[in-house]
């Protein structure tokens, strides 16, 4: 009988542990919240003030911390009964955001999402917020929460060796580490990624953009924000205008020469909607004028379900396959069997991710493998069989965060360590 590589052990962490490096704790490094003062913080109030109030109680606490010590990353680990409060007046929907029938757009919830805004307020802090909730590494609180919550849509609870390297991995990422990078090929230009996406305001007056910038091979995350988009009227879309997309490439090209002191040989966009010619135009202009003369720009669409691919075996089509519906679009799956796991990770019949060459130059072979590659950039994670590229994934998980991110005291991290 095969014996599954799904779940390697974890092998501890330490001196003598393949991982060396160890976590430092001491009291002046910690800060409780009291049982009392979380009661009191959601006692009678309606949810959102629940939220604010319980997490400028986390957030005074990791003051006292920073400024008594010296700290890589912030932990969080709220107590199960204040989870179990919040997730009560999240639980009216599944997720915390969804794809909009406009494609292209991530809505999120008009209640305050605890973990987002946690993380959103705290950047005044200048650390990281790890978010560790208590069904996460105590497995009694575990089996309550499946048992309290199986009337809703449930994700499948993580085994304890998966939990540790996911935590072991953030933390390790948070602190300033690279865990790994995209193999580097010599010959190979110098490549900018960026992932654009929108997303709504949080009282839904606007469009917003946000994008996640991967500085080539070395996977260095910068976050930046765009300018208000528009829903066309024909396509209802939402799309830049073409001073606000020559404007983002500059801030973007600028942010890149700012790590690497060079522009990139070339660059490629993934992009959530369509793009327009005038959209296309601005950021063209702008690699033109800074003699960026080759660039990709592909839309990607996960919410795609009209083509299913299947074998003759009883597993699903392998990760990696790719088909061509046309001259420009193809689908590949960037989720499926792994050959190496010698069983299917997943729980259900995998959808392909479709993306369509809309300006590009390489070809769709190279650029699937970039995707898959960018999967894998995904450090929230120890599995590499991630559906979406960081890219994408990237920019949404940013909008998350952004939206709670307007007032005058608010200030906005660029690296992406502070958003995952």
């Amino acid at each position: 009988m095969l014996t599954s590589n799904l779940y390697p052990p974890f092998p501890g962490f330490g001196e003598h542990s393949p991982l060396p490096i160890s976590l430092a704790f001491s009291q002046q490094r910690c800060k409780a919240v009291s049982e009392e003062d979380l009661i009191a913080a959601t006692a009678g109030v309606q949810h959102n003030q629940a939220v604010t109030n319980v997490a400028e109680l986390f957030i005074e606490a990791m003051e006292y911390i920073v400024q008594k010590s010296a700290v890589d990353v912030l932990i969080c680990a709220p107590p199960k009964f204040l989870t179990d409060i919040l997730d009560d007046l999240e639980d009216v929907e599944d997720e915390a955001e969804h794809i909009s029938k406009l494609q292209g757009l991530v809505v999120f919830k008009q209640k305050l999402i605890f973990h987002d805004y946690l993380k959103a307020k705290a950047m005044r802090l200048r650390r990281p917020v790890q978010y560790i909730r208590q069904t996460t590494y105590d497995i009694d609180a575990r089996k309550q929460r499946k048992k309290r919550r199986s009337g809703f849509k449930n994700k499948a609870l993580q085994d304890d060796a998966t939990c540790a390297w996911n935590i072991y991995l953030a933390l390790y990422y948070k602190s300033g580490a690279t865990p790994w990078r995209m193999p580097l090929n010599p010959y190979d230009y110098p490549t900018c990624y960026v992932g654009l996406a929108f997303y709504q305001s949080l009282d839904k007056s606007k469009l917003l953009t946000s994008t996640a910038q991967i500085f080539n091979e070395r996977g260095y995350g910068h976050i930046l924000r765009g300018a208000p988009a528009k829903l066309d009227k024909d396509d209802r879309q939402p799309h830049l205008a073409e001073e606000d997309a020559a404007t983002l490439m500059e801030r973007i090209l600028h942010a890149y020469k700012q790590e690497h002191d060079t522009m990139p040989t070339r660059f490629v966009m993934h992009k959530s909607s369509k793009y327009t010619d005038c959209e296309f135009n601005g950021f063209k202009e702008v690699l033109k004028s800074n003699r960026v003369n080759f660039y990709d720009f592909l839309n990607l669409d996960d919410s795609y379900n009209r083509t299913r691919l299947y074998r003759n075996e009883y597993y699903p089509p392998l990760r990696g396959t790719m088909i061509e519906l046309d001259e420009v679009s193809h689908v590949l799956y960037t989720f499926g069997s792994i050959d190496f796991y010698k069983e299917y990770p997943g729980m259900y019949v995998p959808k392909p991710l479709k993306f369509k060459c809309e300006f590009t130059q390489q070809t769709s072979t190279v650029l699937a493998q970039e995707i898959l590659a960018l999967t894998k950039m995904n450090w929230n994670s120890s599995r590499f069989e991630n559906s979406r590229p960081i890219t994408l994934k990237a920019a949404r998980e940013v909008g998350a965060i952004l939206k709670y991110l307007n007032g005058e005291e608010d200030i906005v991290e660029y690296f992406y360590r502070y958003y995952m």
